[in-house]
């Protein structure tokens, strides 16, 4: 029997569908703001940004990174001593790396459930269902509740995208959710999809000591990333043993004995222990009421959204992957925020996704933000640039580093930065000045004229800034 709920103090009712980082941060809000907030939430709360995909993910790189620093320290004098079992070489006990994973996954989960409770917000589990744009109803192990709303947000993120004749097993065929279940470290890891997911594993499980294939549709990998950047990266994976097939689409991975086998569309067939399959990812939004209570889907089946996250159904709103506007856990946190703001009075600018930066987790990372070089090349965006290889930067050659570069871009005349690129160890920390400059619309002398530390990695952003310097 379905239970209904209302608590009627004359305050808005906000209820929220999913507890990614688009659910959870907008409860935050919505109860700052005084709203009385209920989220229903399914999985675990932080969603797959914390139970699946970035907490876990990055949690295994950190791993990675060791072993890299490890295995290419020999140029800085350190001396490891062989043993029979892994000369040379330090080794990685995957059972213990992956159950660490999982430890530090569950706890920020906590972490979140005990932040929205202390904000007062009631967190039901169970599988939230839009009854009309302004009733949920929550399908739970006790029954069906449900909740009149002022204000909906859906939040309910992004699955991976499963290809026929190519279906994950979860022991030998995995998609990326399913590989912190192996205790033991694959022989041979295909890689199908060289995206930001494809390229994170691949280079991870590469540094871990596995052999990686990376099966890549496209001409490089990283397609979508800045095209610089992206060959740095191919000419790393191929110097440290990984094999890059180029221009080869997969079209079926079979389980054969104690292996797989993926077949290409041109017939080759590649042998591995074990295959990983990163080919993008579907919304989560079948099943829940958000058509027949007038949300819009687009193609793909996203929800469609305007720069405030309102759907197309009055009080209804949306972040996060499910949008698909931008599948980063910043940007769903932001459209999160936005959608309270908005619909419950306060100051609100809308989304701007020229100031986002992002990450890629290889090793080097790439990190980037405002204007890219393909609308550069393209000829949508005029500016001036400057690219410094990262080899020439003092503290770089103290740390053994030789790949990498800085880069800037800034409008001619008025030198104002619009964008940049790093690509560098732990670049996701190195791009946020840049990111304040393109945010706060600095020029290349504001950003030339502030001090950095010398020997330092930033002092290359001040130095391509200088050389982006007009005079008169």
């Amino acid at each position: 029997m379905e239970r209904r709920v209302r608590d009627d103090a004359g305050m808005t009712h906000v209820v929220v569908v999913g507890g990614g980082p688009g659910g959870y941060e907008a409860a935050l809000v919505a109860a700052q703001l005084g709203a009385e907030v209920t989220v229903v939430d399914r999985d675990g709360l932080g969603g797959s940004a914390v139970l699946t995909d970035c907490v876990p993910s990055k949690t295994l790189i950190a791993t990675a990174e060791v072993m890299t620093t490890v295995a290419e320290s020999g140029e800085l004098g350190v001396r490891i001593d062989d043993e029979p079992a892994h000369p040379g070489l330090a080794s990685v006990d995957l059972g213990a790396v992956n159950a660490r994973v999982k430890r530090l996954a569950a706890a920020q989960s906590v972490d979140i459930q005990a932040s929205l409770e202390r904000s007062g917000v009631r967190v039901v589990r169970g599988l939230g269902r839009l009854d009309g744009p302004a009733r949920v109803v929550a399908t739970t192990d006790a029954g069906s509740q449900s909740y009149d709303a002022d204000v909906v947000l859906v939040s309910t993120g992004a699955r991976p995208r499963v290809v026929e004749g190519a279906e994950p097993d979860g022991e030998r065929i995995l998609t990326w959710e399913q590989v912190y279940d192996l205790t033991d470290l694959p022989e041979r890891l295909v890689v199908v999809g060289s995206g930001v997911t494809g390229a994170e594993f691949a280079s991870a499980y590469n540094a871990l000591g596995s052999e990686v294939v990376l099966v890549s549709s496209r001409e490089r990998v990283l397609p979508g990333e800045d095209p610089d950047a992206a060959q740095v990266l191919e000419d790393v994976f191929r110097r440290r043993g990984m094999q890059v097939l180029g221009r080869s689409r997969a079209q079926t991975a079979q389980r054969v004995g104690d292996g797989v086998v993926v077949t290409l569309s041109d017939g080759t067939k590649v042998e591995g222990s074990h295959c990983l399959m990163a080919v993008g990812s579907i919304p989560n939004t079948e099943g829940i009421g958000l058509e027949e209570s007038g949300v819009r889907l687009a193609q793909g089946g996203y929800v469609e959204v305007d720069r405030v996250s309102r759907t197309s159904a009055r009080g209804v709103y949306a972040a996060g992957d499910v949008t698909g506007v931008l599948m980063l856990a910043s940007v769903a946190a932001m459209q999160g925020r936005i959608a309270m703001w908005h619909s419950l009075g306060d100051a609100v600018s809308p989304l701007d996704l020229t100031t986002v930066s992002s990450n890629v987790f290889t090793d080097p990372e790439i990190a980037t933000v405002g204007v890219t070089q393909a609308q550069v090349d393209a000829g949508a965006q005029d500016v001036e640039s400057v690219k410094l290889p990262l080899a020439t930067n003092a503290r770089a050659k103290m740390q053994g580093l030789h790949d990498g570069f800085v880069k800037l871009f800034s409008r001619p005349g008025t030198g104002i930065v619009v964008g940049g690129v790093v690509v560098a160890p732990r670049a996701s920390e190195l791009i946020f000045p840049i990111t304040i400059a393109v945010e706060h619309r600095l020029t290349v002398d504001d950003v030339a004229t502030a001090f950095t530390v010398y020997p330092s990695l930033t002092g290359s952003i001040a130095e391509a800034a200088r050389r982006l310097h007009t005079a008169g």
